[in-house]
């Protein structure tokens, strides 16, 4: 008697699937076995799995890969429930951006990484406290991380990534003079932060804006590897000239180099017209991510889906926003041989997205308004062949935060000419 052919766990049947690592973009189905991906096939037997989900109309990719988030809820105030706005959005890899330093990261270990279904990784903040005390900064009653430079601990940070490199991606530092003493510490900071980084080669993940940090440092004396995040914004600090328009040199000088930029959206770090500027000059992000925190997560970032549907706003192709979501952050943190693909007999991170004409506008961090023509919308998510359920903002766009973000509109050294519209 021929061998009964043994039951896939379930079948993601008639989607688009766009696997950049791969060089797929194709109708595909994808089947699930034992928490892994057992078969990428023009078509698979329905009869051969015990669930079916039909994805015909909608997109199929690797689970996003988000670089940039902060997810050490309830003990740094920024953090957010990592659950809800990253894998009930699509992310089922989400890295902590410093949330945790030498001093704090066992708790990070033990109550975050380990408490979360989203697979966790981090930077570790060259600032022994991380975030514990606050984040955004311009708050006279909270210490900034780097406001006494004795928490910049070289040794303590080498130490603490060495004992934990299974969870531990790099090094983290936040250049912006309202958090390291009115902008004294900040270059000796840097200095340090370089200097743990190299030392354990792996990169670092740098926070440049309204810092007393020139370009011409920063990002000019980072190495090939390092992140350059919040690359969108503009602010002090942006990566583009105010009287130029265009990429400093040094920034190009940087990108030749291997430095990678990521979007890191924030509450303040995607401006349009820098955008705008960016995509005209090709300068387009390695990477997309979300810094989503507590001051961002029901806007003005949102989550995953949201930022990138600004990227394809602004012009880059589909294919390519899913490249810098999934396997290009995977590769920046060397965990390419393990997710941001979709190879057979890897984790099946999976997630399908809608992308939805809209006729409606979207705000960045300053509230500056775009009429965008379509939308990614999550649809369902697969951490390790399990599926999860779909979260939502609670509102979108919401008008409280376009309010309360227009607010810093005339701080901006690259902004549109006027303030936009009234929702």
């Amino acid at each position: 008697m021929a061998r009964a052919m043994r039951k896939h766990d379930s079948i993601i049947r008639g989607g688009r699937v766009i696997d950049p690592a791969n060089g797929v973009d194709a109708i595909l189905d994808i089947a699930i076995r034992g928490g892994r991906i057992a078969a990428i096939q023009p078509s698979i037997d329905a009869e051969l799995a015990d669930t079916t989900w039909d994805a015909s109309g909608k997109i199929v990719t690797p689970g996003l890969v988000d670089l940039h988030i902060h997810g050490y809820h309830l003990v740094s105030p920024l953090s957010v429930p990592v659950d809800h706005y990253c894998l009930g959005r699509g992310v089922t890899t989400a890295v902590d951006a410093g949330s945790a330093g030498c001093g704090t990261f066992a708790g990070f270990r033990a109550f975050a990484t380990d408490r979360v279904k989203t697979r966790l990784l981090a930077f570790l903040n060259i600032s022994c406290s991380g975030l514990a005390f606050g984040g955004l900064g311009g708050d006279d009653s909270v210490p900034g991380e780097l406001d006494l430079l004795k928490l910049a601990s070289v040794r303590g940070c080498i130490d603490s990534v060495e004992q934990n490199r299974d969870v531990l991606v790099g090094v983290k530092i936040r250049l912006s003079a309202s958090i390291a003493d009115e902008g004294r510490n900040e270059a000796e900071a840097y200095r340090r932060s370089l200097e743990a980084s190299q030392a354990l080669r792996l990169p670092l993940m740098v926070h440049h804006a309204l810092s007393t940090v020139s370009v011409a440092d920063c990002p000019g004396r980072m190495q090939a590897g390092d992140i350059y995040t919040h690359a969108y914004h503009g602010f002090t600090s942006s990566i583009v000239d105010s009287v130029t328009r265009k990429p400093h040199r040094a920034v190009i000088e940087a990108r030749k180099r291997g430095v990678l930029f990521d979007i890191g959206h924030g509450q303040g770090s995607f401006n349009w017209t820098v955008a705008e500027i960016c995509a005209r000059e090709g300068f387009w992000p390695d990477t997309i991510s979300t810094d989503i925190h507590s001051g961002t997560c029901e806007g003005p970032a949102y989550d995953m889906p949201t930022v990138m549907t600004r990227l394809l706003h602004v012009g880059m192709p589909l294919t390519e926003v899913v490249a810098r979501s999934t396997f290009e952050p995977a590769k920046a943190i060397g965990w390419d041989d393990r997710v941001g693909t979709l190879g057979i007999g890897r984790e099946a991170d999976i997630a399908v997205f809608s992308v939805e004409a809209v006729d409606m506008v979207l705000e960045d961090c300053q509230s500056q308004l775009r009429k965008i023509s379509q939308r990614l919308v999550p649809q369902a998510v697969w951490r390790a062949g399990v599926a999860h359920p779909i979260t939502q903002p609670k509102c979108f766009p919401n008008p409280e935060t376009l309010q309360a973000q227009r607010g810093w509109w005339q701080q901006l050294q690259i902004r549109d000419e006027l303030l936009s519209a009234e929702l």
